[in-house]
């Protein structure tokens, strides 16, 4: 697998009153994170730690890298092929999720498995509450399992989607939670409640990726549509349209601008051949949204 430090780019004017898109350059530095003996299908940052971040692989293991070194420090046997990993918001533990539904929770510090369950659906993402008291799953039934923690006993089961829960994002306030689906509807849920509040309908597609802005007040959906939904969160309104020339694999927003980062499918030239693959775009909004 490969991290990209962002070393030269074309900065986006933020302080226009219209957006703005800029293709990050080429020209960066480059690391490859060898070790993993089958294909990398997830990976995710240490909450506050920014040096360390973990990846669930095919082989069998997970491991914990140091970019400052490019090296893996740790190197955690599972008994499954892992699909999908999440890091507790304490930074404390990490869960990881194979392909036969069984979730493993592994101490960060001493890389030994805490608990395991095993599930009778499809587990699609998974992940902790801001809180870190509660875990969530998405599954192939269109629903949402919770399971308080570290007790890890059942809460509730909310059917949020007629068809295959895909993905699923907490709001950095602590307020909503967003889950998409395969019916290309995305959902705003109201943390404490346990309700939806209300839907995003404009995708045409199975919607494979969300993100919160740092503010919590815009929230990106994607998916092989070729546009990617910026909403207001408060009232569901549709602020901007990105536009995409392929399918969209991963939206994220800046931590602390209103600037989202994004990855197509433009491997091979499929869909652009004048493009290189490997691209990441940025978006950028005006200071005062």
């Amino acid at each position: 697998m490969k991290h990209t430090g962002l070393g030269g780019r074309r900065w986006v004017q933020m302080g226009s009153s219209l957006p703005c898109t800029a293709v990050l350059s080429l020209q960066v530095k480059e690391n490859n994170y060898r070790g993993h003996g089958d294909s990398v299908d997830q990976l995710c940052w240490h909450p506050s730690n920014p040096d360390l971040f973990v990846t669930a692989s095919g082989d069998k293991t997970i491991r914990i890298w140091d970019v400052r070194t490019t090296k893996c420090i740790a190197t955690v046997n599972t008994k499954g092929e892992n699909i999908n990993i999440c890091w507790s918001p304490d930074g404390q533990t990490i869960a990881v999720g194979n392909k036969d539904d069984v979730v493993t929770f592994i101490d960060a510090k001493t890389h030994r498995s805490k608990a395991e369950e095993q599930f009778k659906f499809e587990v699609n993402e998974i992940s902790w509450n801001n809180d870190n008291n509660m875990f969530f799953l998405t599954n192939g039934n269109g629903c949402i399992n919770i399971l308080s923690y570290p007790e890890l006993k059942p809460i509730q089961s909310i059917n949020a989607h007629p068809s295959n829960c895909i993905c699923i994002k907490f709001d950095p306030m602590g307020k909503y939670f967003a889950t998409g689906s395969a019916d290309a509807l995305v959902s705003l849920w109201d943390v404490d409640e346990l309700v939806c509040v209300r839907c995003f309908s404009r995708l045409d597609w199975p919607v494979r990726t969300l993100s919160f802005s740092h503010d919590g007040k815009m929230l990106a959906s994607a998916s092989e549509d070729h546009f990617i939904d910026i909403a207001e969160v408060e009232t569901g309104e549709k602020l901007w349209e990105v536009q995409c020339e392929s399918p969209t694999f991963t939206v994220a927003w800046h931590p602390k601008r209103p600037l989202l980062a994004f990855a197509c499918d433009d491997k091979d030239g499929k869909y652009d051949s004048s493009r290189e693959a490997g691209t990441v775009k940025l978006f950028g909004l005006p200071n005062d949204s």
